[in-house]
Order: structure tokens, then C-alpha cells, then sequence
């Protein structure tokens, strides 16, 4: 299996203020996007099974990315989430294809565990286009504070023959977290919930 990455951006989001208040230590996510050309664009096919395992290799790829440019221990990691974004000569179903089947499992790993499902999106855009990166508790999906996401742009992509992906790892949850619900500190993270 081979595919081609035109560019990899990766970038890390600091919030130490917010309302007035400090926020020590800060809040922090990471981002890391591959910009990869869609080998089905323009076309229809059955098999989608080449993007598939693409998107085993993106996991890891970008996951590692994430962690490192947070500079934790994986173990570290708090939460995660993926998106893709279709040229328009491609379909949602080549995202789907990206990010279902098996991008979890080497994001997974990326970020020691990961019991809760990954949060995604998918959706058909352009160059410029804004691209919301879901949020959620890497072992518990009931964790209110980690319910977050993150905006990710790139000026050129994706064109019309390309597909954008995004994996995004955080290390803490939302600056100012007061909705109540299961706290971080409380998670078991045996069934993905709690």
C-alpha cells in the first residue's frame, strides 16, 4: 500500500487566560493534519479498502505527532479526536474510509489505551476551508470537561484531488470546566463510558 502526502502540518494550542482568570497549567491541544491526494477522486469505486489502510497508517503518524509536539508521556494524553475533509472531486464515503475502519486502533496505541470511541467528522471542502476536529476523553465518553473540539485550516488544501485528515491529542480538558458530570479523576475506563 502506497499513498502520497503532499504536506503534514502539526501545531499545538495554548489557552492561559480565559474570562480573566488564569489558567495554570495551561489547557492544551494538539493538532496534526496530513494533506493526502485521494487516489478515487473523480471516480467511483466499490473497494475502498486502499484508503482504509491509509488511515491505519495516519493513526499512528499523526497521533505521534500530536504527543510529541505536547512533549507527554502518551499515557499522558487526555483526550482525542479525527476529521477529514474531501476535495471536491471526492465523496464523504473516502473520509468514512480514512477515519472508521481503522485509523482508532494505531491512534490507540499512539496514546497508551483509548478505551472511549474516537469523536469524528467528516465533511466536503475547499482550500481555506475550517475543519472542526471533535473532542472527547480518550477512556471515558461521559467525562463533561473533555467535551471539546478544535478548528483546523490549511490556505491550500484541500484541492479537489485531495483529502485533508486531522488527528487531534489533548492534555487536559476544557479551561474552566463547571457543567458537573464524571470527573477525570473518577474515570475507570473500562467500557468507554465511565
Amino acid at each position: 500500500m502506497t499513498f502520497r502526502i503532499r504536506k503534514i502540518a502539526v501545531w499545538v494550542e495554548e489557552t492561559h487566560i480565559e474570562m480573566g482568570r488564569a489558567i495554570a497549567p495551561p489547557t492544551r491541544k494538539a493538532v496534526a493534519v496530513a494533506v493526502i491526494e485521494n487516489p478515487f477522486a473523480g471516480v467511483y469505486a466499490e473497494d475502498l479498502s486502499e484508503l482504509m489502510a491509509t488511515g491505519e497508517v495516519l493513526g499512528g503518524l499523526l497521533g505521534g505527532k500530536c504527543v510529541a509536539a505536547l512533549g507527554i508521556a502518551p499515557a499522558q494524553a487526555e483526550s482525542y479526536g479525527k476529521a477529514a475533509m474531501v476535495g471536491e472531486a471526492g465523496e464523504l464515503e473516502h473520509a468514512a474510509a480514512l477515519l472508521h475502519p481503522r485509523l482508532g486502533a494505531p491512534l490507540r496505541a499512539a496514546v497508551a489505551r483509548g478505551a472511549a470511541l474516537v469523536p469524528s467528522s467528516k465533511k466536503m471542502g475547499g482550500p481555506g476551508q475550517s475543519l472542526d476536529v471533535p473532542l472527547g476523553h480518550k477512556e471515558a465518553a461521559y467525562v463533561r470537561s473533555h467535551f471539546d473540539g478544535v478548528e483546523v485550516r490549511l490556505n491550500d488544501a484541500p484541492r479537489a484531488d485531495e483529502i485533508m485528515v486531522a488527528v487531534a491529542v489533548t492534555d487536559s480538558g476544557r479551561p474552566l470546566p463547571r457543567v458537573g458530570g464524571l470527573r477525570a479523576a473518577e474515570v475507570v475506563g473500562e467500557d468507554g463510558l465511565r
